[in-house]
């Protein structure tokens, strides 16, 4: 007889076993996931679903959308996206996809604009108008359609969220309100009052890297040590950083400051870069960077002059694009020689967001290596290990969703 040929989803199952049984490992013991969780393409559709698509995903700052007509158009797990703010001054995310041919209104590449301002949405193959709130507003030559109304013929909203600012939007519509899930995170970060900034530096990224490899490496500082050498690592050491207790849906790591480090900040006499310093902190606050991961994928990075916003757009097992932002108070934005300044800190910025982007991208290249092998992590690495917990949470969750119990989901 012969043997039976192992089917994509056997596959899916086998590496989402390996994904939930690392993440049973406690800490001390913690090893890294199996390669093909990070270059199986049957794998990264199962995440998109079960992960990324029930989630939570920030695609937008409200200083982007100031003003009623103002829109970002942007690609997410598949879908043509505009983050628009209607004429009511509501934010809204809206397919871009017409529902007469299913043209994509903004085909990226075509000389669209991916951002600006607009009184209507105008579907270039026949003309259709849509209005900002989603609602067909004009159609030509549809009069010999019978029962055509206007009304039943809008574009597909997605469910959004504006949480301290960014606009989130959750795919699947079936997600818990971010009030509840960020309670903790949103306590965490109240002090910077990110809804009252603005979105000053944003570099573009296309990498060739999965999702994960970009997560994991954001969260952990271990890597400071070996890639930030010569730029973090002397201001806040990896060895000194440190994870707080699990939490349900988002991780927090701090980032002290070194005494010496600490001095240079407090020293009236020392030149200092960067931008005003946020008043209302804590001591604590002003003598560390606070990272943050908000579950599936929102990177944020608190700092005493500003925030740092990571927009993540999984694409494929192997593909992800980033975009890194800063945020400053809105009183910079009058701060004389603001604009060299802002050169400058894009600059440094540049140059340590680099060195993320070679690692990340030679660790791929690793993953796809037959060599590569299972790792251990160290204790600095305590925010990779919780990234697993909640992965195979979101395992679980699928595997109950289809109705499997632990013996049959084994046997498969």
């Amino acid at each position: 007889m012969n043997a039976p040929v192992q089917t994509a989803f056997s596959t899916v199952d086998a590496i989402r076993n390996e994904v939930i049984a690392a993440a049973n490992l406690p800490l001390k013991r913690a090893i890294t996931l199996p390669r093909h969780a990070y270059i199986d393409e049957d794998y990264f559709r199962f995440e998109c679903e079960t992960v990324l698509k029930a989630g939570w995903i920030c695609i937008a700052h409200v200083s982007q959308l100031k003003e009623a007509g103002n829109f970002l158009a942007l690609d997410l797990l598949g879908d043509p996206l505009v983050v628009v703010r209607d004429k009511s001054g509501a934010v809204r995310v809206l397919s871009r996809v017409c529902a007469h041919r299913a043209m994509d209104l903004m085909p990226e590449g075509f000389g669209f604009a991916r951002a600006g301002s607009a009184n209507v949405f105008t579907c270039p193959y026949h003309h259709w108008i849509y209005n900002l709130d989603g609602s067909l507003r004009g159609c030509p030559q549809m009069q010999g359609a019978e029962e055509f109304d206007k009304k039943d013929w809008r574009l597909t909203a997605f469910r959004c969220e504006v949480w301290h600012g960014f606009v989130f939007v959750n795919p699947n519509g079936k997600a818990s309100p971010l009030a509840e899930q960020y309670a903790d995170f949103g306590r965490a970060i109240a002090p910077w009052h990110t809804d009252e900034m603005e979105v000053v530096i944003a570099m573009e990224w296309d990498c060739e890297f999965n999702w994960k490899v970009m997560i994991e490496n954001w969260m952990e500082s271990y890597h400071h040590l070996g890639a930030h050498s010569a730029t973090l690592n002397p201001m806040m050491p990896g060895e000194n950083t440190w994870t707080e207790p699990e939490h349900s849906y988002f991780v927090h790591a701090h980032l002290p400051f070194t005494d010496a480090h600490k001095g240079d900040l407090s020293n009236p006499c020392k030149p200092r870069s960067g931008f005003t310093a946020i008043e209302g902190l804590s001591e604590a606050e002003q003598s560390e960077w606070g990272l943050y991961l908000g579950y599936p994928c929102f990177m944020f990075l608190t700092m005493p002059d500003r925030v740092l916003w990571y927009r993540l757009q999984p694409v494929a097992a192997g593909r992800c694009k980033l975009v890194t932002s800063t945020l400053i108070p809105h009183e910079n934005l009058s701060r004389p020689g603001l604009a060299e300044t802002i050169a400058a800190e894009t600059k440094l910025l540049r140059d340590f967001h680099m060195e993320d982007m070679m690692v990340n991208t030679a660790v791929q290249r690793g993953l796809g290596s037959g060599t590569a092998v299972r790792g251990r992590l160290s204790h600095l690495e305590e925010p990779v290990w919780l990234i697993q917990r909640y992965l195979a949470a979101r395992a679980k969750i699928a595997m109950a969703e289809r109705g499997l119990s632990t013996h049959e989901r084994d046997s498969m």
